[in-house]
């Protein structure tokens, strides 16, 4: 009797995915290496700019470290909504798309941001802080549904899926490395004014992350059955997929996001918030009757 042979090799799905999230994290990590920088050496570097917008015993060290903590805790905070959207409603492919256009959006924000620091330092200001407000919110629906993708690739019993999440995670690896090395080639260049050169480029970088997914997720993007992954859930209400709703809830939470990151550098109350969702997260899942004990467990 003829043993039956075991697949070789990867679906090439995997390696859409491994393409779209190397960019995302290139975006990611890029403006991320220079957004301290920018506030320190550019955007907070006159005093009376933080003394009007933060007070006037704000320190441009306390406000900096402040803001780049709260930025960070929020961007690993929403992808527990965004994650729970693309569950119930979305479904993964959407939440991708639509996560990854806010990222780009709000680094194009943040590159009008560079250009108007010495120009116009309030209106930059308040550019700054909507387009780090679109990153968390884009980042929120990106990073959850994108990795969850991975597994669904293969077979719940298929060898190869260790493997490919460390393929997959490598892509990660590579976007994070080069990310900073552009971003600072390109923004720290000693010119407080180029800055706004790596927004842009990690802003690019975004939206080549999209570009592929758009191209290729329908093709390749599948299960071992040839059926697309992370499509729309069948019961989900059309209201849901509103263009308009869409863009107004985008908006809500861009602006939620925003005002609890400035509010955070002025009273520093974010600590007290993320302490809260250690209780209420756990919570909320275990009474949370349409998960399975499974679900519940991991």
């Amino acid at each position: 009797m003829q043993e039956t042979s075991k697949p070789s090799g990867h679906p090439k799905g995997l390696y859409i995915l491994f393409a779209t999230e190397m960019w995302e994290r290139f975006n990611f990590y890029g403006m991320r290496s220079v957004l301290t920088l920018f506030m320190v050496n550019a955007l907070f570097f006159h005093n009376n700019i933080i003394a009007t917008v933060f007070g006037k015993d704000a320190q441009v060290k306390d406000v900096t470290s402040s803001l780049y903590g709260g930025y960070l805790s929020l961007v690993y905070l929403s992808p527990l909504l965004g994650g729970f959207i693309a569950d119930r409603y979305w479904g993964n492919r959407r939440s991708i798309i639509t996560g990854g256009i806010v990222m780009a959006i709000g680094e194009g924000v943040l590159f009008c941001c560079g250009s108007l620091y010495n120009s116009s330092p309030h209106v930059a200001v308040f550019l700054f802080f909507t387009g780090l407000g679109l990153m968390i919110t884009g980042n929120g629906f990106f990073k959850p549904n994108i990795s969850s993708l991975v597994g669904q690739l293969y077979t719940k019993h298929d060898n190869r899926k260790d493997a490919a999440y460390t393929i997959f995670y490598m892509g990660i690896n590579t976007g994070g490395a080069i990310g900073p090395l552009i971003c600072g080639l390109v923004g720290d260049t000693n010119n407080p004014a180029d800055f706004r050169w790596a927004f842009l480029v990690g802003g690019i970088g975004m939206l080549i992350s999209v570009l592929v997914q758009l191209l290729f997720q329908h093709k390749y993007v599948v299960n071992p059955e040839k059926k697309q992954l992370g499509t729309i859930p069948e019961n989900t209400p059309k209201g849901m997929l509103s263009v308009p709703l869409t863009i107004i809830g985008l908006a809500f939470l861009g602006v939620f996001f925003t005002g609890l990151l400035f509010f955070d550098a002025k009273y520093n109350f974010l600590f007290y918030l993320l302490s809260a969702c250690f209780v209420l997260v756990p919570v909320v899942i275990f009474f949370d009757k349409t998960l399975t004990k499974m679900e519940k467990d991991k």
